[in-house]
């Protein structure tokens, strides 16, 4: 992947020619969720800059996957893995995200003798003075020198990369009536579950309110939505004009949010919330049964609903605007910025 722009020579200062793309290696366990966020940050900094990305999987055998990662050492790693033992050109830029990537990400400037610059998403809570920037969600309250703050997760959605799906998808979409609910469904998590009563609730819920706006239905699940959630879902939604995918063939997503006029999402999943948030569309989100206090969760949704972007659902559909929240952008200046001052 190779984008260029004027802003070529931040990237490169004194790490290079501006004539040279700027190299960047997206590093993480290559679960769709993890990936992206790296990946999104990644294609930010392309945007932005002259640059070729390259993606690594890092997957460590049964037998250590859940050692410590200050016990791990590439030895470890499983077949098929990035190695960094075989590496004999650094990138200039490595952007990990995720458990899997910490016991590299911590060592690559030692492995780089310096010249690689690490990006390390989320909040890595082991060794954060070893990487060079951490790119942290403001609801996890982390703080550091090395710390810049984010709404949400880094994640792919751009106004682009949405309508660019959507002809693939049009024979699909563009006969539905409008307004078009995009629904994204998660799923059971350490601190939210999807039991099946509560998920029937809310597709009762959303059927009315779709059904009083006399618009359709663009629905997707998470990997982690229970069956039994799915299939009641499924069976309550399905006599609403739209689309329930069901997993099968190439992901709709994009295209869905792109045909969106409102979107829908449960309050499990801060890379929905972001990325729905990221479309400039109202958002509005979907109560789930919370298995701990929201704590980190509900500081998010605070903070969206400050930017203007979203709000509680409460069985209608509201209509609003606000500026498309775009902090994957602005983290990726930050990481230019960070690297030609360093």
């Amino acid at each position: 992947m190779e984008v260029s722009t004027p802003l070529a020579e931040q990237a490169t200062g004194a790490r290079g020619s501006a004539a040279r793309p700027l190299s960047v290696w997206v590093v993480s366990d290559g679960r769709a969720g993890i990936q992206n966020q790296a990946l999104g940050l990644a294609e930010a900094v392309a945007r932005l800059t002259t640059a070729d990305i390259e993606i690594k999987h890092v997957r460590w055998r049964p037998l250590f996957d859940r050692w410590p990662s200050s016990l791990k050492t590439p030895a470890m790693l499983a077949p098929g893995s990035f190695d960094p033992r075989t590496v004999s050109d650094w990138p200039d830029l490595w952007i990990a995200t995720g458990r899997a990537s910490l016991p590299l990400s911590a060592r690559v400037r030692d492995w780089s003798g310096g010249r690689t610059f690490t990006v390390q998403t989320q909040d890595p809570r082991w060794k954060n003075g070893a990487y060079d920037l951490i790119v942290a969600p403001a609801h996890d309250g982390l703080s550091g020198d090395n710390v810049f703050e984010i709404i949400g997760s880094p994640h792919r959605i751009t106004p682009q990369k949405l309508a660019e799906a959507a002809p693939a998808f049009a024979d699909r979409i563009a006969p539905l009536p409008h307004p078009r609910v995009a629904v994204m469904i998660g799923g059971t998590s350490k601190a939210f579950d999807l039991p099946e009563g509560h998920a029937a609730v809310l597709a009762d819920q959303i059927k009315a309110a779709v059904q009083a706006a006399d618009g359709s239905l663009l629905q997707t699940f998470s990997r982690r939505t229970p069956d039994a959630a799915r299939a009641v879902m499924t069976e309550r939604l399905s006599a609403l004009p739209g689309w329930i995918w069901d997993g099968t063939g190439d992901n709709p997503l994009f295209a869905m949010l792109d045909a969106a006029d409102h979107i829908l999402v449960t309050e499990d999943s801060a890379n929905m919330a972001t990325e729905a948030a990221s479309t400039g569309k109202p958002v509005q989100v979907l109560p789930m049964i919370a298995l701990k206090p929201a704590g980190k969760f509900a500081r998010l949704h605070a903070d969206l609903a400050a930017q203007g972007a979203a709000r509680p659902f409460e069985g209608t559909l509201e209509g609003w605007t606000y500026a498309p929240l775009n902090e994957t952008e602005r983290a990726g200046r930050a990481v230019l910025e960070a690297m030609r001052t360093r």
